[in-house]
C-alpha cells in the first residue's frame, strides 16, 4: 500500500523589496502633505476666531464649535445654493456622459471619409482657451434670452461632452473586441443596440471616470455661474462661497471654513465611492491606439 503524497509546506509571503517600501513611503508622505490644507480647513471649521490664528497651530481644537456648520447653513440661503448646484451638476453630467459616449462610439466603431481629420479637429479644441470664446458665447446666450437661467450651464454638455471626454471614451472603446459587435449584428442588433447593450455595460470603469470628472468640474465651476447667473436665488455653491468670503471672510473665518467643508464633502464622497472604477478606467484607457 503506497503512502499518500506528502503535503507541501505552505509558502511564506515574500518580503517586500526595499524599492516597494520606498515607493509606498514616498507616496504616503506626498498624500499626507496634500491633505494638510484639507485637514486645516476642517480643523478651522471647528474653532472660534481666536483659536484659528493661535501660534503654534492647534490641529485638534480644544473646544469643538459645531455650531459653525449650522450657522454656515442658515446665515445665507446655502440650501438654495446646494439645490441649484445639484440641478446644474446632474443635468450637465448626464448630458456630458451620454453625448460624449455617442460621439466616441462613432469615432471608435465607424469608418467614414475625413474621420481622422475630424478627430484631430475635435482634439484641437482643447488648445483653444475658454477666454477666447467667452464673449461671443455670452452674446449668443444673451440674444437667445437665456442669461440668468441654468441653460448656459447645462445645454452645452449635450453638444458632444468635451474633447477630453470623447478622447478618453474612444480610447477605451478601442479595447473592446469588434467580434462582439459582429456577433450582435448577426443576431439582428442595430448600431444603437450595440452601443446600448454591449459598449456601455463593458465601459463601466471609463463611464464612471467620466462621471467623476464631470461631477467635480460642474460642482466646483465658478466662472460660468459668475457670468450667467445674476439672481441670488439662482446662484450655485461656488458663488455662495464668494458671498461668504465677502461678508464673513475677515470677521468670521471659521464660518467660511465650515461652508467650504460643506462644499467639498459631496465631491470627496463621490470620489471615494467611485475610486476603484476611476483607477481602473484611467489604467485601461489608452491601451490601444
Amino acid at each position: 500500500m503506497t503512502a499518500p503524497p506528502a503535503t507541501p509546506p505552505p509558502r511564506r509571503a515574500a518580503p517586500w523589496p526595499l524599492k516597494s517600501i520606498l515607493v509606498y513611503l514616498v507616496l504616503t508622505t506626498g498624500a499626507m502633505i496634500f491633505c494638510v490644507p484639507l485637514f486645516w480647513c476642517a480643523s478651522a471649521a471647528l474653532k472660534d476666531m481666536q483659536s484659528v490664528f493661535r501660534i503654534p497651530v492647534e490641529w485638534i481644537p480644544r473646544e469643538w464649535h459645531t455650531e459653525n456648520f449650522k450657522n454656515a447653513w442658515t446665515v445665507l440661503p446655502f440650501p438654495i445654493f446646494v439645490v441649484n448646484t445639484l440641478i446644474v451638476t446632474c443635468f450637465a453630467v448626464v448630458g456630458q456622459v451620454v453625448s460624449a459616449s455617442l460621439v466616441a462610439y462613432g469615432f471608435a466603431r465607424f469608418n467614414f471619409p475625413g474621420k481622422r481629420i475630424l478627430f484631430v479637429l475635435v482634439l484641437s479644441t482643447m488648445l483653444l482657451p475658454a477666454q477666447v470664446t467667452m464673449i461671443p458665447v455670452f452674446i449668443i446666450w444673451q440674444k437667445l434670452g437665456l442669461v440668468d437661467t441654468f441653460a448656459p450651464l447645462t445645454i452645452p454638455a449635450y453638444l458632444g461632452g468635451g474633447a477630453f471626454t470623447i478622447f478618453l471614451l474612444r480610447q477605451f472603446y478601442l479595447t473592446i473586441p469588434r467580434e462582439l459587435d459582429e456577433a450582435a449584428m448577426i443576431d439582428g442588433c442595430s448600431y444603437f443596440g450595440i452601443w446600448r447593450h454591449i459598449i456601455l455595460p463593458l465601459s463601466r470603469p471609463a463611464l464612471i471616470t467620466v462621471l467623476l470628472f464631470a461631477f467635480m468640474a460642474n460642482w466646483d465651476d465658478f466662472m460660468s455661474p459668475l457670468i450667467y447667473l445674476h439672481s441670488q436665488e439662482k446662484l450655485t455653491v461656488s458663488i455662495g462661497l464668494r458671498l461668504f468670503q465677502d461678508q464673513y471672510g475677515q470677521t468670521n473665518l471659521p464660518l467660511l471654513m465650515a461652508a467650504s467643508v460643506l462644499h467639498i464633502t459631496p465631491v470627496v464622497i463621490i470620489f471615494l465611492i467611485g475610486q476603484r472604477y476611476f483607477i481602473k478606467g484611467i489604467v485601461m484607457t489608452g491601451l490601444k491606439g
